[in-house]
């Protein structure tokens, strides 16, 4: 939950929160369970944040609610739990090495003056005449000296080795916890988070110069199929068309799970002319195989997709880019579905629209 939701919610404005919350709920038709609570608590009360807007965009869409829904907009928008804890621990554990390495260092400082001091005294005196047995005194001194800083850089050293492997151990383990949290668990794709992070850097580094093509995938008639066939059936579906994406789309190509039945893609240096050939070879071959129900090995047929896609403009946005794309993806729908139709394409009062 945000701060700025906690922070109304512990004062009073809370109950007018709450109520405003179940009213926008129930107007929306969705069912008052927890996990919707929370997120109309953060739509109400946050009202330009990201999960809002997704939210909005949902609901003029007539996107239903269902758990799969509110599940997604909540990994996405509302982080928390496992990877919260284990950033936290990773953290925690990292600065006790840090610190550890900071005892080093002044332990070695410390170690290194007193044998300077040593050194000092044995020079100043030797200055002077000295009898056979206070020289011997004062080699036997220095060689003892000698010996315990050689003993104490010993046991630094291998604590600093230690504190090293630790160090670079729990890097591997934050890069994995990082890697997660950008990661669509389903689909092994690159989640919402990292799509809008990696898009917006797009459109920095492509300017007004650079072509950067952005495209809209969604599978047809998603909701039908996951009501007769069951949710697991549908999952096996989306990673089915994850994988054809995978395969097909290789660095610096990225492509993402949006979020349900919707996946977005993204194709730096490349023009929409050049896209729009991969995106037919794509949904070919997404409908040119028909799957088998894992469980009962029931024909499901084939799967189709249809796809909008949109060149970044001059003076384009992320979110002007993402916008014409959808109006392209609706447009495939509107024709029949199972086709690619680029936003150039579309008539004027299309993209008015």
């Amino acid at each position: 939950m945000t701060a700025q939701v906690e922070t109304t919610l512990r004062g009073p404005e809370a109950f007018s929160l709450a109520r405003q919350a179940l009213e926008a709920m129930e107007a929306a038709g969705v069912w008052p369970t927890p996990l919707n609570f929370e997120l109309w608590i953060h739509y109400i009360g946050t009202p330009e944040s990201p999960l809002s807007r997704e939210m909005k965009r949902l609901m003029e869409l007539g996107t239903p609610f269902t758990e799969d829904i509110s599940e997604m907009l909540m990994s996405e928008y509302l982080p928390r739990g496992r990877l919260s804890d284990e950033i936290r621990d990773a953290g925690l554990m990292l600065n006790r090495e840090l610190n550890n390495v900071a005892e080093v260092i002044a332990s070695a400082q410390s170690s290194q003056a007193e044998y300077g001091q040593t050194l000092a005294e044995a020079g100043a005196s030797m200055e002077t005449s000295l009898a056979p047995e206070e020289i011997k005194r004062l080699v036997g001194d220095l060689t003892t000296a000698t010996s315990k800083v050689h003993l104490e850089n010993a046991t630094l050293e291998k604590r600093l080795e230690a504190s090293t492997r630790e160090v670079a151990q729990l890097r591997q383990h934050l890069e994995q916890v990082r890697r997660d949290a950008m990661t669509d668990a389903l689909t092994n794709l690159a989640n919402r988070k990292a799509f809008d992070e990696e898009l917006d850097r797009a459109c920095a580094a492509a300017g007004d110069k650079a072509p950067l093509t952005l495209a809209v995938l969604d599978i047809d008639h998603f909701k039908s199929f996951n009501d007769t066939w069951g949710h697991q059936t549908g999952d096996q579906v989306l990673r089915y068309v994850a994988s054809v994406l995978g395969r097909t789309l290789r660095s610096p190509r990225v492509a993402a799970r949006y979020g349900g039945e919707e996946f977005t893609l993204l194709f730096p240096g490349e023009t929409a002319r050049m896209v729009e050939t991969v995106l037919n070879t794509i949904r070919e071959e997404i409908a040119s195989r028909s799957l088998r129900r894992r469980s009962t090995n029931d024909d499901l047929g084939a799967v189709t997709v249809s796809i909008g896609l949109a060149q970044k403009l001059p003076g384009d946005t992320a979110v002007a880019l993402m916008g014409r794309a959808d109006e392209a993806l609706y447009a495939s729908k509107h024709a029949g579905r199972n086709r690619v139709t680029c936003a150039t394409k579309l008539p004027r009062s299309a993209r008015a629209a």
